[in-house]
Parts: C-alpha cells; sequence; structure tokens
C-alpha cells in the first residue's frame, strides 16, 4: 500500500514545484509544540541519588562510544531542572517529552529496589513544568535499560515483560495525577536493530537472526500490558492517554514506474514501521508481507536460516491490538527503495529482498543516515492516515524529528538545521491543512545537545548550544531555537517571512549556569 506519486492519491501535485510549494498558513488552534530530551542522554548523575547501571553506562564504560565518552555527566540535567525549564519557556512551548531513566526508579529494575531519591527527581520536573503551564509527557523507555536486566537476556529474555508492566504500574501511579500523555516506548525499532541486531547500540548484541525479533516480541507484550495496567486502573481517574512512539523513514520506490519496485517500498515500511505498527494497530500480529518473507528464506536457505520470527499465541494477539490512543512518529528521513535479492542474509535487506538508496541531489548532515527530504514526511503522515488509522482516526503525535551537525562545525548560526526545521514543520502543516490528516503535535528533537548514543558528543541535535568542556554544561540558544520560537509565536507560518535572527524573544543572548 505505497503511494508514489501524491502523498494522498487524490492527485494534488503533478511537479516537483508543485510538491515543494511553501504553505503560508496557521495549523489549527489547539496545535501541540513540543521540544524532548532522553534520559541518558542529558542527565547525567549515573550513579547518584541510587540510581543503578545502565546499559548506556556500561557501553560508554566500555569505551565503545565516539572517543571513549561517557553519559556519566552529559549535560548535567540531573541538577538543572530549573535551568532546562528555564529553556523551556524562552521557546514557548506549550508540551516537553522526556523520558524516565527505568534504573533511576528501580536501579535493578524490579519494585523492592525502589530509589525514593529517583523518583523525586521526576516529581521535581514535572512539578516544575506544570507551573511554567508546560504540559509533561513521558516516555517509560527510551533504550536505557537497567544493566541487572540486561545481565538476564535484557529484551531478549520473557520475564521483562512483568518486569515492564510493574515500573509502569509505579509510573502512573507516581506521576499519573500529572501527566496525562504516555509514551510505553521511543523508537523500539531502533533498540531491536541497532541493540540486539547490528550491535552498533547498547547493549550490543550481534542477532538479527533470534534475538532481534525476539526483542520486538517482547516489547510489543510489553507495551500492551503498560496499556491495559493504564486503561484498568488509571484511565478512570487520571483522564490520561497511553500510546507508542513508533520511528519510521519513508520509502519512495527508486523506479515508480516497476510494480517491483514499488513493492519493494513497501516491504521496507513493513519491515521497519509494520512490525510494530501493524500488531496494536491491524489485528493484532505482525504485516503479512514480512511473516511470508521470513518463511520463503527458511525454504531457501535451509542451512542458514536468516530469521527467527516468533508467533504470538490468539490470547496475546488480541492482548496487543488496540492498545494505544494516538499514534507517536519519530520521523528523520527517506529512502529510495529498489527491488533485490537478499539471499540468505539476515537483516532486513536481506530478508525482505530489498534494497534502499539516496537521491545524489539530497543534501547531507552529520549523521551517515540523515538525509532532509521534508516531503518524505508528508507522505509518510499520509501513508499511516490511510494504513492504521483508517477505521479508529486516532491522533497523529510528531513525537521526534531533527538533525545533528557536527561538533566540529557546530555553531549558534545552525543554518542547516533552520531549513530543516522549517520545511519539515511546513510539510506537517500540509498533511494536516491541505490533506486531512490529523496530526496534532509536532515535537522538534531536541531542547539541547547531549550524549548522542554511540556517536557521543560528536553530533548535536540540540536547539540549545551545550559546552561539554565546561563543567557547569553551560547552555546558550542557536539561531534555530529563536526560529523555532517564532514558529510557535505564529503556530505555523502565517506571515510572509519568519526573522532567523530576531533576538527579541525570551532569552538573554547567553544564558546563566
Amino acid at each position: 500500500m505505497v503511494f508514489h506519486t501524491t502523498p494522498g492519491r487524490q492527485g494534488q501535485e503533478t511537479t516537483t514545484a508543485e510538491r515543494d510549494l511553501f504553505l503560508q498558513e496557521s495549523f489549527p488552534s489547539g496545535f501541540q509544540w513540543a521540544t524532548s530530551s532522553v534520559s541518558f542522554k542529558v542527565e547525567g548523575g549515573w550513579s547518584e541519588g541510587g540510581k543503578g547501571e545502565t546499559i548506556w553506562d556500561r557501553f560508554g564504560h566500555e569505551g565503545l562510544a565516539f572517543a571513549d565518552q561517557t553519559a556519566d555527566l552529559a549535560c548535567d540535567s540531573y541538577r538543572k531542572v530549573d535551568y532546562d525549564v528555564y529553556l523551556l519557556r524562552g521557546l514557548q512551548v506549550n508540551t516537553y517529552q522526556f523520558s524516565i531513566s527505568w534504573a533511576r526508579i528501580f536501579p535493578t529494575g524490579y519494585r523492592q529496589s525502589q530509589s525514593e531519591k529517583g523518583a523525586q527527581y521526576y516529581d521535581q520536573l514535572i512539578n516544575a513544568l506544570i507551573a511554567s503551564d508546560i504540559q509533561p509527557i513521558v516516555t517509560l523507555y527510551h533504550w536505557d535499560l537497567p544493566q541487572a536486566l540486561q545481565n538476564y537476556g535484557g529484551w531478549t529474555n520473557a520475564s521483562i515483560v512483568e518486569a515492564f508492566k510493574d515500573y509502569a504500574d509505579f509510573c502512573f501511579s507516581r506521576f499519573g495525577d500529572r501527566v496525562k500523555i504516555w509514551n510505553t516506548f521511543n523508537s523500539p525499532w531502533v533498540v531491536s536493530h541497532a541493540g540486539y541486531g547490528t550491535g552498533v547500540h547498547a547493549p550490543g548484541v550481534k542477532d538479527y537472526v533470534e534475538s532481534s525479533y525476539q526483542v520486538t516480541h517482547n516489547i510489543l507484550k510489553s507495551h500492551a500490558e503498560a496499556w491495559h495496567v493504564y486503561n484498568d486502573n488509571y484511565r478512570k481517574t487520571q483522564g490520561g492517554k497511553v500510546g507508542i512512539a513508533l520511528n519510521s523513514d519513508w520509502a519512495e520506490p527508486s523506479d515508480p514506474a516497476k510494480p517491483e519496485d514499488v513493492a519493494a517500498a513497501d516491504r521496507y515500511l513493513q519491515f521497519m514501521l509494520g512490525w510494530f505498527a501493524h500488531p496494536i494497530f491491524v489485528n493484532g500480529d505482525y504485516p503479512a508481507i514480512l511473516k511470508d518473507q521470513v518463511e520463503q528464506k527458511k525454504t531457501a536457505c535451509p542451512d542458514s536460516v536468516p530469521a527467527k520470527l516468533p508467533v504470538f499465541t490468539p490470547t496475546e494477539s488480541q492482548r496487543i491490538l488496540g492498545t494505544a490512543d494516538f499514534f507517536g512518529l519519530n520521523h528523520y528521513t527517506s529512502r529510495l527503495v529498489s527491488n533485490s535479492n537478499g539471499g540468505c542474509t539476515s537483516g532486513p535487506d536481506g530478508v525482505g529482498d530489498f534494497h534502499p538508496t539516496v537521491d545524489p541531489t539530497w543534501s547531507s548532515t552529520a549523521s551517515d543516515w540523515i538525509y532532509p527530504v521534508p516531503w518524505g514526511l508528508r507522505r509518510l503522515l499520509n501513508y499511516i492516515s490511510t494504513e492504521y488509522l483508517n477505521v479508529n482516526k486516532l491522533p497523529i503525535y510528531i513525537t521526534g524529528n531533527g538533525m545533528p551537525t557536527d561538533y566540529s562545525v557546530d555553531s549558534l548560526t545552525d543554518t542547516s538545521r533552520m531549513d530543516y526545521m522549517r520545511s519539515y514543520i511546513n510539510e506537517a502543516l500540509k498533511a494536516t491543512l491541505t490533506d486531512g490528516v490529523n496530526v496534532q503535535r509536532f515535537t522538534v528533537q531536541s531542547l539541547m545537545d547531549g550524549f548522542e548514543a554511540n556517536q557521543g558528543y560528536s553530533q548535536r541535535f540540540g536547539l540549545h548550544y551545550v559546552n561539554f568542556e565546561v563543567g557547569s554544561r553551560p547552555r546558550t540558544p542557536k539561531q534555530s531555537a529563536y526560529l523555532y520560537a517564532e514558529i510557535i509565536e505564529q503556530n505555523g507560518f502565517s506571515s510572509q517571512k519568519i526573522s532567523y535572527y530576531r533576538f527579541s524573544l525570551s532569552w538573554p543572548r547567553v544564558l546563566p549556569d
């Protein structure tokens, strides 16, 4: 189900110029503007307040991140709650998405190890946000598993489902009187793919034949159990929403005139987005094309089966289906996809028989996988609306969008980020106003520079520059921060021109420590 000429299949676009036309309009009233952070990327305080070791602590301490860097101090947000909320007020965002470190709450991953100091840190942050009229949006899991759980296999061990359920229950009971929107997981595909498939992320497991698929299986069951805990015990009194933030590229057929490339692009989407979205939003099970590809490989590769896909029981499928109150989407880039013979190699490209590339005319970023392709967001939003939300009409929250610059060339005048942000937000506006997609939030990643997983501090995603050479970790707004504040102020692009260089907003030019 891939459309490759128009985002809404209504034929609005006939030329590249029409596709890229900038829309000078505003988002609907009540649109939510957000920025984000991730616990292990910004908090620091890695062993303070009783916090347990996480897989990213271990990853950094073993010298596996860029230049042997660690997240031990990161942005020191553990001690800088008021500072960070001050930055948020300057941006004028009305929502802030952050994640809780499971090991800061439960150092061993289990309730009997609960750290009250850890819970109090998040109480402090949530209360400060609410005092500034900023809605807290909380992610329960964004990649930083307690190392104590990883010692027993982490997400490959079925017992983690019950552990996550109990952790979620504690968070709902402790913070749910103030937190009304929850993501159970953020970018779980990255956990399965990079954490347990390629091994480039913590915990560094390289097993795309079995572990990666088992991880997705247990994450989906964990997500469903957390949703049911909230639905059964907290929804009536707290009145919140629980969903999941899934990441996906857009897949454009390399040659839209070739049916085999169109089918390959669809497989790409099913192996990334559908792997998680189809069980939750369609029928409680993996996409048929994903299952078919795995079965075909079993027949074609009897001596080296490249993928072992677990099977949901009927009860598990019923338990998973419908466990989302919104569709969370993280999106950063697109790919041109052609049909290929993946042979007996493991990994999505091999099992899925597709070959992703990029257009040589697309500009690059500091990341070797992020290429700005703004129109891909609009097409993906339409695809999601048609593929997953045509019955239940849930809202789409864009839970992450951004691009990094290099540490060596990053400056306060981050023109490339401004261009990226402006164009991607405008594509979301087109999807909303022109195509009728129910997009209700846009989240720019991220509030500040941080520890970017295996890239350490070498890549900068922040709206605010963090000086990691100084112990106090001072933050300074980049030009993109001022631009974002202006877009928020206008609720879109209502004026004829947005100035990139207006410094009359809420911050001083250089912030205090």
